[in-house]
């Protein structure tokens, strides 16, 4: 493992972000194997939160897929690895708060979590599954309007 990814395995760990991915995995009866990079894989979870097909806390990468499957989609892995990283950015914890405030804004913006959804666009949102989209049509006439483009000041 190169000394980066032994890096960010331990301060996931420190920031306890890991662990509490260990616990959501046990909680959700999901089978943890250790994966590439010093990540963890947690397959076949379980729980109907939260509706993405993977999602990652700390290190661990959970996920409803089989591990082989996971593995085999090199772009869905690499994009759950890059959220690992945000984590360490972040000081672990500070994630979820910052997730949900740009997901709100995503949701109001164009009507997709994960569209504008800084996290999401920075881990790739193609890899992820996610498209881009443009904003909802009122936001769009507001800007317009703001811009002074529509006639109407």
């Amino acid at each position: 493992m190169q000394l980066r990814h032994r890096y960010r395995q331990v301060a996931n760990a420190a920031n306890l972000t890991t662990p509490l991915g260990l616990m959501v995995a046990l909680v959700g009866r999901a089978r943890t194997r250790p994966g590439p990079r010093g990540l963890v894989l947690a397959t076949g979870y379980r729980l109907p939160v939260p509706a993405a097909a993977a999602f990652t806390m700390g290190n661990v990468i959970l996920t409803r897929l089989p591990a082989e499957r996971l593995l085999g989609d090199r772009r869905l892995l690499a994009h759950e690895e890059r959220h690992t990283w945000q984590y360490v950015a972040l000081g672990g914890v500070f994630y979820w708060p910052l997730y949900g405030l740009a997901t709100a804004w995503s949701w109001l913006w164009t009507g997709d979590r994960g569209a504008a959804n800084v996290f999401e666009r920075l881990a790739g949102l193609a890899d992820g599954g996610y498209r881009s989209m443009p904003p909802r049509a009122w936001w769009a006439a507001r800007m317009r309007r703001l811009a002074g483009r529509d006639g109407v000041a």
